[in-house]
């Protein structure tokens, strides 16, 4: 764990900055910022907070089991779709969303026809985030996208990354903020995914601290991507709230692959963030990240949606899917972005989460949690 002050910081900026910035940022306060410009909350309708409509996930190639390695370099076929459900960062062409642009934007027409509104696209620095794409699909079908803003986890960190100083790395959030992303216009609307490895890397923590200076500045939205540990989730709160991060505008993703114990689980939802279950849709029985984990099924995941309702936190959970792979996609006999609206939501009414409940989860949350101040 890191203890405080195990990394240093200075004044962020002069107070004229300060107060140019939040001036120019005021226009945003009670809104939410889409790659097409400000909406009003209301309009969002459902919303997936966490998805990848094109990304690349090289960083994340796992060789294959020993006598399987020929698959690693195979097209995606009929014949190789299961082992790729249950190897899905074996195969090299399945990391490569960003060459299925057509096929998203087919999903997302479907996903707005069964009811969807919005999706809070979580690619940043490190994964391939291509903002001008996710522009295109916004103006295509109708479907709010919300672009992420920062870096991903330490291992995609550029040599010029790690070098930079907490006030240099505040700077660029807020610039994809504030002004917009990748040499565009195009602006972010949320701070994350911010990757986290475990152990937590030194250039991480000072992500971690830029993450909560600019959210301090802006007003935004945050989101988190833990490492695979139950110690984790806690850890970055920690260093967020030493940081002056507002919590309760924070969202810690992947909670179903990282804290399984329902105690763990209860006492983690004290701390006030928001409590995202993403990975509805993903059922391996080797998770290869993390080998000594048992992935839990849609049904699991349900079961900790209730528990966490019985006891009170139904205004602190959101939802999504974390599509990052081809063979999610219903081209290549996926899930697809519709899942939860078409499969899910029915079975956790069957369950005995209200419609209400399911409501506040798939709207109200998102709508709060994206809306800045």
């Amino acid at each position: 764990m890191l203890s405080r002050g195990y990394f240093h910081f200075g004044p962020l900026t002069n107070l004229s900055s300060i107060l140019n910035l939040r001036e120019k940022m005021s226009s945003l306060s009670g809104k939410v910022l889409t790659v097409l410009g400000p909406r009003q909350p209301s309009e969002l309708g459902r919303t997936l907070t966490h998805e990848h409509l094109t990304m690349t996930f090289n960083c994340c190639y796992c060789p294959p089991p020993a006598g399987q390695e020929a698959l690693s370099e195979e097209p995606i076929s009929m014949k190789n779709l299961f082992w790729l459900k249950q190897n899905p960062y074996s195969n090299k062409e399945n990391l490569q969303l960003n060459q299925e642009i057509e096929a998203v934007k087919e999903e997302l027409l479907h996903y707005k026809a069964v009811g969807g509104g919005a999706i809070v696209e979580n690619t940043t620095t490190g994964i391939s985030r291509d903002v001008k794409k996710l522009k295109w699909l916004a103006e295509e079908t109708g479907v709010h996208i919300i672009s992420g803003a920062g870096f991903y986890v330490d291992s995609t960190h550029s040599s010029e990354t790690r070098s930079m100083s907490v006030e240099q790395l505040t700077e660029i959030l807020v610039n994809e903020v504030q002004r917009g992303a990748d040499g565009t216009d195009i602006k972010c609307g949320v701070i994350g995914e911010i990757g986290c490895s475990w152990p937590l890397t030194e250039s991480e923590g000072k992500v971690l601290q830029a993450t909560a200076h600019a959210q301090t500045q802006l007003g935004c939205p945050v989101i988190i991507h833990p490492g695979r540990n139950s110690c984790a989730p806690f850890q970055i709160i920690r260093i967020l709230q030493e940081a002056g991060a507002d919590i309760s505008k924070t969202v810690m993703s992947h909670l179903d692959r990282t804290i399984f114990d329902e105690n763990t689980l209860l006492e983690f939802a004290t701390l006030g963030c928001y409590l995202e279950y993403d990975l509805f849709g993903t059922e391996l029985l080797n998770y290869r990240f993390n080998p000594a984990i048992d992935m839990p099924s849609d049904n699991d995941r349900i079961k900790n949606l209730r528990t966490l309702v019985d006891h009170g936190y139904e205004d602190q959970i959101v939802i999504a899917h974390d599509i990052h792979t081809k063979n999610r996609l219903v081209k290549y006999g996926g899930h697809g972005y519709s899942h939860i609206l078409t499969n899910i939501v029915p079975k956790m009414l069957l369950r005995g989460i209200s419609q209400g409940a399911v409501d506040k989860i798939l709207v109200e949350n998102p709508k709060r949690w994206l809306t800045f101040k």
